[in-house]
């Protein structure tokens, strides 16, 4: 159909339209892509057997949803992606501020313009993107914000008495007919406020000062809440929760791989960082695996969560602080351990700490995040040390130990460069052997990314030590530590919690 050519009610009629409810059009285009195994949520991962499919029974029922979740879980994405379902064009009555339908108008100048002009009203086509409205609930959100009010303007410039409905100015929820409406973070909407959702939600009514205006509104509502909100900083009113059709439990990814995907697909690295740095799996899984632990820590708070915006923060700051010594040393590099380093400001402002973590400071709580991360996934490489303890078997650390004990110690510093990295690494004896022996078919930078990762991973294991310089890190006997002060250039709040 050539919508460009219907530009009157009388051209409209003769295509045969025939009006349909918001919830009947997204009922029934996802019918379509369901039957044509179309995925309008592409690009939500983790999501596909528990999230999207309650989202879909949801819509196949009709109902108004409330996305309940922790932050950073895609939340309002979905709901903004629900627009996929809509039409791609419908028509309206040129110049409504409601969005009439010209066959189902709802307003007094939707009426009053068909009346004068009958099959000659002039009509527009909206497009999909037009229909989609969206409000973040703050505690100064006014119900003439959401439904209207009186404007006095209004009635002075049309000369029209307040008893007069057109001095009406409507607010974003009817400005929202016939289209999807988002309310983020609904429990921080004031309960009166909430109070004033009622009529709306069962019976599409709206109510203005004393105005007897019944409006049949046709919305999609979209709600998202974090149930932290639910004790720290309001609720929803229980009347309000029992209107809302589904409420949908979302999720933080359950794997890696899940993790991987998204941090990839949303990490802002530019061309040019790609060009010159390289990054290999296991420093991408790294980043995945520190969101993990923050999840699992004593010291973060797990009702407010950890956002996935935490991995692609830091994934963005993991490239750039290679870049930075490319930048430095002219050429090309590849991603080292020592880099995560840089990842720290990407950690601290994105966990709330429980009362021991606010003791520990933001700062340790980051560095021990990191270190975790690489102690968890280091016996996915090398032989748990933990288990050549309890065992007694073999130690394949044990040359590396002994030269570390005899008073010998590497400095790595953020802005080696790759010859002077690989130097100070292979002047460690039974380095070079232990990645060889683990892990034989690796490239050269993959192979240097373990060396260095083998000292981390000892440190974390307690068979050796780290200090944190002011341009870099230095690994030392862990009994030598004990007993020595810090060098200079060292930090002694480092030297003392690694």
């Amino acid at each position: 159909m050539d919508y460009s050519k219907i530009t009157t009610l009388g051209e409209l009629k003769q295509t045969g339209y025939q009006p349909r409810s918001v919830k009947q059009e997204l009922r029934d285009n996802l019918i379509k892509n369901l039957k044509n195994k179309v995925n309008v949520f592409e690009g939500i991962w983790g999501f596909e057997e528990t999230v999207i499919p309650d989202l879909e029974r949801a819509i196949l029922s009709m109902h108004d949803i409330n996305f309940l979740g922790l932050r950073g879980q895609a939340k309002t994405r979905m709901a903004r992606m629900m627009t996929k379902l809509l039409d791609e064009f419908v028509p309206v009555i040129t110049g409504s501020d409601l969005n009439d339908d010209p066959l189902q108008p709802i307003s007094r100048y939707g009426h009053d313009t068909i009346n004068e002009l009958g099959d000659a009203t002039p009509i527009s086509w909206m497009t999909r993107d037009e229909r989609y409205s969206e409000k973040l609930a703050t505690p100064d959100v006014s119900i003439a914000d959401l439904i209207g009010d009186v404007d006095p303007i209004k009635a002075a410039t049309l000369k029209l008495p307040y008893s007069d409905e057109r001095v009406i100015h409507f607010g974003l929820i009817p400005r929202s007919h016939r289209g999807i409406f988002v309310i983020n973070e609904l429990p921080d909407l004031q309960a009166r406020i909430q109070v004033a959702l009622f009529n709306i939600l069962q019976e599409g009514d709206i109510q203005i000062r004393g105005f007897k205006v019944r409006m049949p509104l046709d919305i999609q509502f979209v709600f998202t809440a974090n149930p932290e909100d639910y004790t720290n900083r309001g609720s929803i009113v229980t009347p309000l929760k029992d209107r809302i059709g589904s409420q949908i439990i979302t999720h933080y990814p359950k794997s890696i791989e899940v993790g991987r995907k998204i941090t990839d697909q949303e990490a802002n690295i530019k061309p040019e960082q790609k060009e010159n740095v390289s990054i290999n799996d296991l420093a991408k899984d790294l980043i995945e695996q520190i969101a993990f632990e923050a999840r699992n820590s004593e010291y973060v708070d797990a009702k407010s969560g950890v956002s996935a915006r935490l991995t692609i923060s830091a994934y963005e700051n993991l490239m750039s602080a290679a870049e930075r010594r490319a930048l430095l040393n002219g050429g090309k590099t590849a991603i080292r351990v020592s880099d995560f380093y840089g990842v720290i400001p990407s950690i601290t402002g994105k966990v709330e700490l429980v009362y021991e973590g606010e003791q520990e400071g933001p700062g340790i709580v980051a560095h021990n995040l990191v270190g975790k991360a690489i102690r968890t996934k280091f016996i996915e490489f090398f032989p748990d040390p933990e288990k050549i303890r309890k065992q007694k078997a073999p130690n394949p650390y044990k040359t590396i130990t002994d030269w570390f004990g005899n008073e010998n110690s590497i400095d790595i510093l953020h802005d080696f460069s790759d010859a002077e990295y690989e130097k100070a690494l292979n002047a460690v004896p039974g380095l070079p052997e232990l990645v060889k022996n683990h892990q034989s078919k690796i490239d050269r930078s993959m192979k240097l990314f373990l060396m260095e990762f083998a000292l981390h991973g000892l440190t974390e294991y307690s068979m050796l030590s780290k200090h944190q310089l002011s341009k870099g890190l230095q690994f030392k006997d862990l009994l030598s530590s004990m007993f020595s002060m810090p060098e200079p250039g060292e930090d002694l709040d480092d030297n003392a919690f690694q």
